[in-house]
C-alpha cells in the first residue's frame, strides 16, 4: 500500500514523500482512511509505530477543506502529557502542512503565557497543548472551543499515570459534545478502557502491537555490576563502543544531575533533562543531543515517552523503572521506524527484583554480561522466567466480634484499618 491509496491530498502526499517515507506504517494504514471518514478512532500502537504521522495527516486532510478558525477559537485540539512531545507534535504539523493554508500552534507550561494569549487572538486550526496550560488560557478566555471538529488525546496512558485524569475531564465538559475523538495509547489497559467510555463513540479499534512486547529490532543486553560502579561502568562502555548518541535513564532528578557532573569530569559532553530544568533547558539539550553537539542526554521517566529521535542507537537504563511498563516506553526510544537499536541495563543486586518484574512483563530473560575490572562484589542471582499472571492480594477482613465475650476479639485477630 502507498500513501496515495490512503484518501490524502496531493499536497500531503508530496509533503510525505518529501520526508522519505514511501510506504505508510500499519497504524498509519489503519488510521488515516478512518479518520478522513470521520469515525471515532480508539488505537494502541506503541512509540516508534508512526501514530504522529497517522493523525497528524488525516487531520490536515479534514481541517483544509473547512472555514477558517474565527479568533479565540480552535478547530481541532491536540492533548499531549508532556512539553516536549507537545513540541514534536506541533513540529510534525508544521512539517507536513507547510504548503497549506492552516494555521496550528503549541501551548504549555514552564514559558510566559502572555504570548500564548495573543497568538492565539488569530484563531487557530490545530492546537497541540498540555492539559494545564489549556486549562489556564480557557480560564482567562484565551481560547474557545465553539469551532472545535475534533479531539485528539496523545499518549493518553502516559497522561493517566502522570495524574491528568481531572484535567482531561475538567476539559471535556467545556467541549462541544458533537466531535471526532482520537484516541492513541501504548496499551488498552482497564484505565484506559475506563476513559474511552465516556470519550469516543462506536471507535474504529486498531491495535498494532501485541501487549507487553518490546520492539523486535533492538537487541537488549544487561550488564551486573555494583551499584556504586555504574557511573565508571558507563563511562568505559561509552569508549569503548564509541557510542556517539546515548540516551540514559535515571530515577530521580537528582540523579540525573549527579551522572552529568560525573560524566562531564571525565570528559564526556552531557546533559540532563527533567521536569526542574526549565522548558528553555530543556529544549536546547534536546536540540544539542539531535545535533550532536554534546553525546550524552541524561533523562527521567518524565521524558520517556516524550522525545524524538530518529535512528537513536543506544538507550541505557542507568537505574532500572519501579514500573514494568516504563521499561519498554524507554528502550522503545531505540530501534525505531525498522531501525536497530541497542538497549543497555546496568543492573546491581538490589536491583534483581525489578529486573524479574521487568523480564516477566516482556517474557523475555535479558542476556547477561559482565565487564572485565567491574565484576560485582554480589553477582546476580539466575533469571527463572515466571509467565504466571501476578495475583492481586484481596484485602483481609476482620471477623465479626465474639458475641459471648461482646467486644473480645477473637484470639489471633489483629485491628485491621483500610490503608493503616
Amino acid at each position: 500500500m502507498s500513501f496515495d491509496s490512503l484518501g490524502l491530498p496531493v499536497s500531503l502526499v508530496e509533503a510525505v514523500k518529501a520526508q522519505g517515507y514511501e510506504k505508510p506504517s500499519p497504524i498509519q494504514e489503519q488510521a488515516i482512511p478512518a479518520v478522513i471518514a470521520g469515525k471515532d478512532v480508539m488505537a494502541a500502537a506503541q512509540t516508534g509505530t508512526g501514530k504522529t504521522a497517522g493523525f497528524t495527516l488525516p487531520l490536515l486532510a479534514k481541517l483544509e477543506k473547512g472555514p477558517r478558525a474565527k479568533p479565540n477559537q480552535v478547530r481541532a485540539l491536540i492533548l499531549t502529557p508532556t512539553r516536549e512531545l507537545a513540541a514534536q507534535v506541533q513540529a510534525s504539523v508544521q512539517k507536513y502542512g507547510q504548503n497549506m493554508p492552516l494555521r496550528s500552534m503549541v501551548v504549555y507550561g514552564g514559558v510566559k503565557i502572555n504570548p500564548q494569549m495573543q497568538n492565539l487572538r488569530r484563531g487557530v486550526d490545530i492546537l497541540v497543548a498540555t492539559p494545564g496550560r489549556l486549562l489556564d488560557l480557557y480560564q482567562q478566555n484565551a481560547v474557545r472551543f465553539q469551532q472545535l471538529e475534533v479531539l485528539v488525546l496523545d499518549e493518553a496512558d502516559r497522561m493517566l499515570d502522570m495524574g491528568f485524569i481531572h484535567d482531561i475531564k475538567k476539559i471535556l465538559k467545556v467541549l462541544p459534545p458533537k466531535r471526532q475523538n482520537l484516541l492513541f495509547s501504548a496499551t488498552f489497559s482497564n484505565e484506559i478502557r475506563t476513559l474511552a467510555k465516556g470519550l469516543v463513540n462506536n471507535p474504529v479499534e486498531i491495535s498494532v502491537t501485541p501487549r507487553n512486547t518490546t520492539v523486535e529490532k533492538i537487541e537488549q543486553v544487561l550488564y551486573e555490576v555494583d551499584k556504586t560502579k555504574k557511573t565508571a561502568l558507563l563511562s568505559e562502555l561509552i569508549v569503548e563502543n564509541k557510542w556517539q548518541q546515548v540516551l540514559v535513564f535515571v530515577k530521580t532528578k537528582h540523579g540525573a544531575n549527579r551522572l552529568v557532573k560525573n560524566l562531564e569530569a571525565r570528559g564526556i559532553r552531557s546533559a540532563a533533562i527533567h521536569g526542574n530544568k526549565s522548558q528553555g533547558a530543556r529544549t536546547k539539550a534536546l536540540a544539542q543531543f539531535k545535533e550532536s553537539q554534546i553525546k550524552v542526554l541524561v533523562a527521567t521517566d518524565i521524558a520517556a515517552r516524550g522525545i524524538d529521535i530518529d535512528q537513536l542507537p543506544n538507550v541505557v537504563n542507568f537505574d532500572l523503572p519501579h514500573v514494568s511498563e516504563d521499561y519498554v516506553h524507554r528502550i522503545g526510544r531505540t530501534g525505531r521506524a525498522g531501525n536497530e537499536g541497542l538497549a543497555v541495563s546496568l543492573v546491581c543486586q538490589e536491583e534483581f527484583k525489578l529486573l524479574k518484574d521487568i523480564e516477566r512483563f516482556i517474557k523475555k530473560v535479558v542476556p547477561r554480561r559482565v565487564q572485565p575490572g567491574f565484576e560485582p562484589g554480589e553477582p546476580l542471582q539466575p533469571s527463572v522466567l515466571d509467565t504466571r499472571e501476578k495475583k492481586i492480594k484481596k484485602p483481609k477482613v476482620a471477623k465479626p466480634a465474639n458475641r459471648a465475650g461482646g467486644n473480645k476479639k477473637p484470639r489471633g485477630v489483629r485491628n485491621n484499618f483500610v490503608g493503616g
